[in-house]
């Protein structure tokens, strides 16, 4: 079973604290593509907690969408929060999450993003079981949200046998 009509992951969308630092980092660093901006979007009802599950009071300052690659979309919120605003989630916890990029060569991406400043997390690890042949390394944007930079050029173990395999970016169609 699936959602009727479901093809795929349109966006990944996140909120960040500073738009034009995340936009700087986006585009200069990881080479997403700026596609489109949304202006504010306040409500006077209860919209914002029936429709996002905010406070009803807090304001999307602005939405920027960008292309990354082959991959996703990615839809980047800066909101003025009514109530405040958590702390960023560690991977442990609940909501934790990271944004994976694939790179044709690890070690270039990592020395690239050391070279631009970024705060590389640790040397690249050799993934083992199932996904031995992948190799991968977190890395950290300017706001503190994690990222992952994943290689595999010359497949996964998982894939000898597997009915069906994993969509892999640098083969989108297949």
């Amino acid at each position: 079973m699936a959602i009727p009509g479901m093809r795929g992951t349109d966006h990944i969308g996140f909120t960040v604290p500073d738009l034009e630092q995340a936009e700087r980092f986006l585009v200069d660093v990881l080479g997403a593509e700026p596609v489109y901006v949304l202006g504010a979007k306040r409500a006077d009802d209860d919209w914002m907690t029936v429709q996002l599950g905010v406070h009803p009071r807090t304001v999307i300052e602005e939405i920027r969408f960008y292309r990354l690659g082959n991959g996703t979309n990615l839809e980047v919120f800066q909101y003025d929060s009514a109530d405040g605003q958590a702390p960023q989630p560690r991977n442990s916890d609940i909501g934790g999450h990271h944004l994976a990029l694939y790179v044709d060569d690890i070690d270039a991406a990592a020395d690239y993003l050391r070279d631009a400043g970024v705060e590389v997390m640790g040397q690249p690890v050799a993934s083992a079981g199932a996904s031995a042949g992948q190799r991968w390394l977190y890395f950290r944007s300017p706001w503190g949200m994690q990222f992952e930079l994943v290689s595999f050029p010359n497949g996964k173990a998982y894939e000898s046998g597997a009915r069906t395999l994993l969509w892999h970016p640098a083969r989108p169609g297949e």
